[in-house]
């Protein structure tokens, strides 16, 4: 069963500003010591909207330099970069005890209606099936449902092609408009299974090695949002890892709703073997 539960999730998107230009969120509750990456991307997205009236982020490129630990309080400064009448740019740094663990820079949006058919395009989603073909999967860190392509399972060690795509909404309730809500819980949910993709061309090793035979960390992630979209209506994650080299993986994918392609995302992680005695 997901290590948390939808609630303490949304509750994490209840940034509140504790001074001006400081900003504080609860972490999630779990028997893990680090900060899960994908709260901070969901965070992130949580504090653009609280920081701007009337735009929804666009995108938002972040950074990892430091480990955060869960158990420490985050204290997150936002700098109001840029405000204009359609976009505007915020930057947010959050730290822990004087230390830099999060770094994001987000561009925000007005929405703008849809233009004339003639200036819309886009790639074709990928054949995924339906989700009811799909194999229902624990995701442990994703607190909705989730259905694997083809039943692909990350934590295998055979080798296999470096794709991975998974079906997922929230099934148990009908989530606010707001549409900061479903792209922060889009965001967090692409930053689980990026390590697990980019592993799998390798033989005999998997993410289910992580913390043993190998050390792996996100040191980067960016997103860019298209089009809306709901996340208790069923979107297709499917992702590609084209490199592993030097200690580092990159994988990027695309998420789908109906069809249409609503966000894009591009993560590199560390990955190093762990030196036998």
């Amino acid at each position: 069963m997901p290590l948390i539960t939808l609630d303490q999730l949304l509750d994490c998107l209840e940034v509140r500003e504790s001074r001006p230009g400081v900003w504080t969120a609860p972490s999630l509750e779990m028997d893990y010591p680090r900060v899960f990456g994908g709260q901070l991307l969901a965070q992130a997205v949580a504090l653009g909207a609280a920081t701007t009236e009337g735009k929804t982020v666009k995108s938002l490129s972040c950074l990892f330099p430091r480990e955060a630990r869960r158990t420490e309080p985050l204290e997150f400064d936002v700098e109001l970069t840029q405000t204009g009448r359609t976009f505007a740019v915020r930057r947010i740094r959050a730290s822990q005890q004087h230390k830099t663990v999060f770094v994001a820079l987000l561009s925000m949006h007005v929405p703008e209606p849809g233009t004339a058919p003639e200036f819309e395009h886009q790639d074709p989603a990928p054949e995924a099936g339906r989700p009811g073909e799909a194999v229902d999967a624990d995701l442990n860190m994703i607190p909705f449902q989730t259905r694997v392509v083809d039943g692909t399972d990350l934590r295998a060690r055979q080798r296999g092609p470096a794709d991975f795509a998974f079906w997922t909404r929230v099934s148990d309730r009908r989530l606010p408009d707001d549409p900061t809500v479903h792209q922060a819980l889009l965001a967090h949910a692409t930053d689980l299974t990026v390590v697990g993709t980019v592993l799998r061309p390798v033989e005999g090793i998997s993410q289910a090695d992580a913390g043993e035979r190998l050390h792996t960390a996100v040191t980067s992630h960016t997103m860019w949002f298209h089009r809306p979209f709901r996340i208790d209506e069923w979107c297709l994650v499917a992702q590609h890892s084209p490199t592993l080299a030097g200690g580092r993986g990159f994988g990027h994918g695309h998420a789908y709703s109906g069809g249409e392609l609503v966000a894009s995302f591009g993560q590199e992680c560390m990955i190093r073997p762990v030196a036998s005695d």
